[in-house]
């Protein structure tokens, strides 16, 4: 039957009588009935949980300071894995999860939306690496996904798909969730499937995204085992949380008020000695030495504290409510008498914790991302705040090196642990004879696919849907499931993200650092023959501590030589250290949906485009003009909006006066409004945006037009340089998600006249012309 499995899909039998009558009533050879797809006999439900931007020394189970009671009572049921690594960054360790490949072999070198036309790096899985999901379907599960999907080209994010590339493309029958790389909890843009919705409740009745995720879940799967309770399923549930923004109710961050006041310093040597305790780590392992661009905690004011420590606690309690929320789906497997026969993998991070907010800590994150130091003291004023609709928080690097303890460095870093190395767990209770245990066996994320192939029965595919596949690169784990002494399969692993880099092989690691990671702006970078390698014996060596490059040179040149075959083999040259610049199509060589269009006309109801797949309006001047009909007594609400309260634009009837407001990174919001209000009727009503030139992110001069004449005027001293948003979007006719400015209310916004169509024109006088050097070497900056 394996060899069977091995070409999918697996050809469903047909009847063939020795005869066939003329008609029914003359047949005497009965026909056979075609016998529905089955997966092997015994094979386990399989599901992967992925917790996002959790370093290693954050969850109880691993010995953090956020308590994670599923996680603590599914690795007393199950095993922990002490040195499970994944790649540094989500969409690559997504892509290699699913596939069981290197992420660079399948196209994912980096963010989706920092795809460039190099091999390793297009953003385009390979057919010839077929996903869990599809294996799985071609075997006889059911599959589902819920949460987030960063796997998709940017461009093809959109109502004209194409849509092989979406969860429904990739071998999912079911499919909840968001495709980018971040998503606001409380006001979340969803697609069910392929199709845009929106979320039944609001945050006043109670809604938050984490849960939404989980009771889809349940009902999914409950309905799965009502209807065929003989067939296994797959569910694979990818949180948004805890990646920024951190979005959580108050009596979640409350739990933990006054718990981080002791600092970042003193929690990396509690976290250690838990770890220890847990076994998890040894009893020889030390902390690795701290970021020196990174303050300590006594070098920090009373109001840097009180700021830092709020930022904590708003973590741990995001965090905390995850972890809950995935204990509701344990109870619901367990309810339905299929939590033994399931194959449980929880996942405590996609990468290490993020460094992305900052020294400071920012609770606006594009203000971050786009080079700005958020203020300390107004921070302190919204601490209250922190977690609410109003905040889009991360929490300062302290933190993020902390909750990576041992192990230096965050996510983005590739190099070091910090980046690199996430707790993991696994429970089959059918499978795992015993309970409570450690494994300390080298594995990666590429390693989950074929433990899973293994633990169902199921053979590695040689050709799917006619195209025969690459190897599977990762090592199953089952042969550690009851067998804790058994030796490392997993000899030798690579490690790239932009331009940062290391390589494992039979317990040493080579590193090189290339860059910060929240420098997100960066400038002036080292070339790659100026990097320095560090070098680390982590057989007697646990946490990279001790660098050894001086003691042990022919060592360290001996694994910078395997480095180059591995980087070889699976497509990592040439290294590509920018950040910001692979944010522009045009720049990174990657196909642009829009091309060189400089018009587009939208009509009443179109939405959900995200920036790759409307026209970009930043730093150039351009025009807006909706044909409306404005209806006696006049009319409220927006005719088009891009973005959100983090970051937008909108033009809009406020009182009867037509509105435009830019917000810029969610610090500073310019309103410009029409002087009269609308007279009643058919109008052409327009935006002019005459951008100043001379740079990026340069004010502009905004007139307002009816019909022709200007009815108002006014200025937006800065306006927003590299992108409005990652996770909310352009609509016509209402402002979806949170709104770009409080003149109206977030979902109750939609324009109560009738709209005809709504056109952007972009002007022509060449959005280069704008831009230094500099500024087109970063034309947008990236998001992992």
């Amino acid at each position: 039957m394996n060899e069977i499995r091995e070409i999918l899909p697996i050809p469903v039998g047909r009847s063939q009588p020795v005869t066939a009558a003329m008609g029914i009533h003359q047949q005497e050879a009965p026909f056979t009935p075609v016998a529905p797809l089955r997966a092997p006999d015994g094979a386990p439900n399989v599901v992967v949980v992925l917790i996002d931007d959790m370093g290693f020394g954050a969850s109880s189970a691993f010995g953090g300071p956020c308590e994670m009671p599923t996680a603590e009572k599914l690795s007393e049921e199950g095993l922990r894995y002490s040195r499970f690594h994944v790649t540094a960054l989500c969409s690559p360790t997504r892509q290699a999860l699913m596939t069981g490949r290197n992420h660079h072999s399948v196209g994912m070198g980096v963010t989706t939306e920092m795809s460039t036309s190099a091999p390793g790096y297009t953003g385009f899985r390979p057919a010839s690496a077929a996903t869990i999901a599809q294996t799985l379907s071609h075997n006889g599960y059911s599959t589902a996904a819920f949460g987030k999907w960063h796997q998709t080209p940017p461009r093809e994010v959109s109502p004209s798909g194409p849509f092989d590339r979406w969860p429904v493309g990739e071998g999912f029958d079911k499919f909840y969730g968001f495709m980018g790389a971040e998503m606001n909890h409380w006001y979340p843009q969803l697609f069910d499937g392929t199709t845009p919705v929106e979320p039944a409740r609001r945050p006043e009745d109670g809604y938050h995204l984490s849960e939404d995720l989980v009771d889809q879940a349940i009902t999914w799967v409950q309905t799965q085992k009502t209807l065929t309770p003989e067939k296994p399923f797959f569910s694979y549930i990818a949180f948004g949380a805890t990646h920024g923004p951190f979005h959580v109710a108050p009596e979640w961050k409350d739990k933990y008020r006054g718990r981080f006041d002791h600092g970042w310093d003193d929690q990396r040597e509690a976290t250690l000695a838990r770890q220890k305790e847990l076994g998890v780590v040894p009893e020889s392992a030390e902390l690795s030495p701290w970021a020196d661009v990174v303050p300590h905690w006594d070098e920090l004011n009373d109001t840097e504290h009180r700021v830092a420590a709020t930022f904590m606690e708003t973590y741990a309690g995001f965090a905390e409510h995850t972890d809950v929320q995935v204990g509701r789906f344990v109870d619901a497997l367990d309810e339905i008498g299929e939590l033994d026969n399931t194959l449980f993998i929880y996942i405590l991070g996609d990468n290490g914790a993020s460094g992305e907010g900052g020294i400071e800590g920012t609770t606006r994150e594009h203000l971050v991302g786009h080079g700005f130091k958020d203020s300390t003291e107004a921070m302190a004023q919204e601490l209250d705040a922190l977690g609410d609709a109003t905040t889009y928080a991360i929490y300062p690097v302290g933190w993020a090196l902390a909750m990576n303890t041992p192990y230096q460095w965050t996510k983005q870093v590739a190099s070091h642990l910090g980046g690199t190395r996430d707790g993991m767990i696994m429970r089959w209770g059918n499978g795992i004879q015993q309970g409570g245990g450690v494994r300390h066996q080298y594995h990666h994320v590429i390693d989950i696919a074929p433990t899973i192939f293994e633990a169902a029965g199921i053979p590695h595919p040689v050709t799917v849907n006619g195209v025969t596949q690459q190897p599977i690169e990762g090592t199953s784990m089952v042969y550690t499931f009851n067998a804790p002494e058994a030796a490392d399969r997993r000899r030798t692993q690579y490690f790239e993200m932009c331009g940062n880099r290391s390589i494992y092989h039979e317990g040493w690691t080579a590193v090189t650092r290339h860059g910060t990671p929240w420098e997100m702006v960066p400038e002036g970078l080292p070339s790659f023959d100026a990097d320095v390698w560090e070098l680390y014996d982590t057989g007697r060596d646990w946490s990279q501590a001790h660098n050894l490059a001086d003691k042990y040179p022919e060592k360290l040149r001996e694994l910078q030589q395997l480095f180059l075959i591995e980087a070889s083999k699976y497509n990592v040259f040439p290294l590509d250290d920018r950040v910001t610049e692979r944010e522009n199509p045009e720049v990174a060589g990657r196909i642009d949906l829009l091309g060189d269009r400089k018009s587009v006309t939208y009509r009443a109801g179109m939405g959900r485009f995200t920036e790759e797949t409307t026209l970009n309006v930043k730093n150039r001047s351009h025009s807006v003009t909706a044909r409306v009909d404005v209806p006696e007594g006049g009319a409220e609400g927006v005719l088009i909006a891009q973005g959100g309260r983090f970051g937008g634009w909108s033009l809009y009837m406020a009182d009867g006066h037509l509105s435009y407001a830019h917000n810029c990174y969610g610090r500073d919001l310019y309103i410009v409004r029409s002087d009269e209000p609308i007279v009643p009727g058919t109008q052409e009503l327009a935006l002019e945006f005459h951008y100043d030139g001379g740079g990026i992110g340069k004010g502009s001069e905004v007139r307002l037009a009816a019909d022709g004449k200007i009815v108002g005027k006014g200025r937006v001293d800065q306006t927003t340089a590299y992108y409005f948003s990652f996770d909310e979007t352009l609509n016509v006719g209402i402002d979806r998600g949170t709104p770009v400015t409080d003149e109206y209310l977030p979902v109750d916004n939609a324009f109560t006249g009738t709209i005809h169509t709504v056109r952007i024109d972009l002007d022509d006088d060449g959005h280069d012309q704008h831009l230094t050097a500099t500024d087109r070497q970063r034309m947008a900056l990236a998001h992992q």
